[in-house]
């Protein structure tokens, strides 16, 4: 049963799956520097998963490149400073503000 469950868990850890807010967004990937994220986004609003595992050294330039990553697949603008994670500090999973003007 073990050997079942782990190709499944692994295999549904790779899935991008959007917050409740977010099941009719529309949804973009896109990779930035070797690093792959999915936008879904809403609206005036996006939310920005990131894949894979990083290095705590290597995920200091993620929440710059999770502004890019909604910017370039929406066609938005995100508002300064409106960045923000469930999880302070996480780089996983982030929702942004955006100017559609």
């Amino acid at each position: 049963m073990r050997v079942i469950l782990i190709p499944l868990i692994l295999l549904l850890a790779a899935c991008a799956s959007p917050a409740p807010g977010y099941f009719d967004a529309t949804r973009h990937d896109i990779t930035l520097q070797g690093i792959d994220f999915t936008v879904f986004h809403d609206g005036n609003s996006a939310e920005v998963i990131r894949h894979g595992y990083l290095t705590r050294r290597e995920r200091g330039v993620v929440p710059e490149l999770m502004v890019q990553a909604a910017e370039k697949t929406t066609g938005c603008r995100v508002i300064p400073n409106s960045l923000r994670s469930r999880i302070p500090g996480d780089t996983g999973e982030a929702r942004v503000a955006l100017d559609c003007y």
